[in-house]
């Protein structure tokens, strides 16, 4: 798998204070213009390298393709015209912050976006024989589009709160042969909220760690380990770090994938938890060693294999 090769210019020179005494007017002048800069982007939440939370989503948006790239841009490709209702298309659930459960926090549904989503249909249509949708979807689980999509994904559950109609919503789909992913939360509390809402969902069900013995692992790829994928910051501050530390949550720092299947053994819900394969996929071309240590070898097999597996049976 190639490394994108992002090349960027070096920032142009600053201004040269003529006479000493002016000197401190400026710097102020800069410090200010720091300060908005800075606010602006942390308001907006569409910051780029280094930065994460939500991605700002236009209000009348459908497509990943149309919010703006929140990391190196993304990749464009074409499908034979025609052919769109033979392509798969990553779809990704819009939902509602959990509210008071005393349960789990996080940044929200738009996490990631939309070079997560568009990343990762490109290496997907680039490495295996399936048609991909270049531009992706996000919908609520009440849509009724939903059924057209036998993928969805579900980013940050530690955060996830759905209403009754939802909970309703996503048990038809599941149980008529749909398929959710959860990525991309940390340690315990998110752990608990995002099982109290799947068993709304789902009531009866028992999560169980998949093995690693699972034709899954085995689709496309062959994965013998459950790697972590951590934020790019600590991503790329564990090549220095002693310990290596890739985990958002000291008292829990083990990758699990949890699985529900239906009563015929189908699966239908998998948990990535303590796991950020999403910012493998977005943060790819940000920083070489990122991208061999924790993208190419971790998030991109471990993405394809599942929707792979997930598609062919």
């Amino acid at each position: 798998m190639d490394h994108p090769s992002h090349t960027r210019p070096p920032p142009p020179a600053g201004p040269r204070a003529e006479r000493h005494g002016r000197l401190p007017m400026i710097l102020a002048f800069l410090a200010l213009l720091l300060v908005i800069g800075f606010s602006s982007a942390f308001a907006q939440g569409r910051g780029r390298r280094g930065w994460g939370g939500e991605s700002y989503v236009p209000p009348d948006a459908r497509t990943a393709r149309e919010v703006q790239s929140h990391s190196t841009e993304t990749p464009m490709w074409t499908n034979t015209t025609g052919f769109d209702a033979d392509t798969f298309t990553f779809t990704r659930v819009i939902y509602d912050h959990s509210r008071g459960f005393g349960r789990g926090r996080g940044a929200g549904w738009s996490t990631d976006l939309p070079d997560s989503d568009l990343n990762l249909s490109y290496r997907l249509q680039q490495m295996t024989s399936m048609r991909v949708d270049p531009n992706g979807r996000f919908l609520r689980v009440t849509d009724p589009d939903l059924q057209r999509h036998p993928f969805i994904y579900i980013v940050e559950p530690g955060s996830l709160f759905l209403h009754e109609e939802e909970i309703l919503a996503l048990r038809s789909y599941l149980e008529n042969g749909g398929f959710l992913l959860l990525d991309d939360f940390w340690g315990q509390e998110q752990w608990d909220n995002a099982e109290h809402v799947i068993n709304q969902v789902l009531p009866g069900k028992k999560f169980v760690e998949l093995p690693l013995s699972h034709p899954l692992y085995s689709s496309v790829f062959t994965i013998q380990s459950k790697g972590q994928v951590p934020n790019v910051g600590l991503g790329m501050r564990s090549q220095y770090d002693p310990e290596k530390r890739t985990w958002e949550d000291e008292d829990d720092p083990e990758v699990h994938h949890r699985a529900l299947f239906d009563e015929r053994g189908r699966l239908m819900v998998l948990a990535t938890h303590n796991t950020d394969n999403g910012d493998g996929w977005e943060r790819e071309g940000e920083d070489g060693y990122f991208f061999r240590t924790f993208s190419e070898p971790i998030a991109y097999p471990l993405g394809i294999n599942i929707i792979v597996y997930v598609m062919t049976h």
